[in-house]
């Protein structure tokens, strides 16, 4: 279950960050900046989020700037292999046939879903953590 929501939250924050360069008409080289900002605020919202670690006093922040920080890295390296290793595919949207990747609403949404499932798997706030009984 914590992989299906994960991934709901990751595609909802992808795409919205790619909507937002979408808007703003951030294409071609500014989807490296684009897709790793995708990767960050997905590892910063999903899985244990940002607020949940401030008010615990048992955690530290750095474990949400590593996932930001890796997450930024995979987002990156995801698109890397799409760019280079396959080439991407065209998709016609509204009469306009753009590579996959230049749709950063779609691909924004699919790298976070990918990020968002493994991070909300691997770090929920439903762990539950080890008793001090010996």
């Amino acid at each position: 279950m914590r992989l299906i929501i994960g991934l709901i939250k990751g595609i909802i924050i992808g795409g919205l960050v790619g909507l937002g360069a979408y808007q703003l008409g951030k294409m071609g080289a500014w989807n490296w900046i684009t897709y790793g900002v995708v990767g960050a605020v997905v590892g910063v919202l999903v899985g244990r989020p940002i607020w949940s670690v401030l008010t615990d006093k048992d955690s530290t922040i750095w474990t949400v700037i590593l996932k930001a920080a890796f997450g930024y890295g995979v987002a990156v390296g995801i698109y890397a292999l799409v760019v280079f290793a396959w080439g991407g595919m065209d998709i016609a949207f509204q009469g306009e046939t753009r590579n996959l990747y230049d749709w950063q609403p779609l691909f924004g949404g699919m790298i976070g879903g990918v990020w968002g499932a493994f991070v909300e798997f691997d770090d929920s706030p439903g762990k539950e953590k080890p008793s001090d009984k010996q």
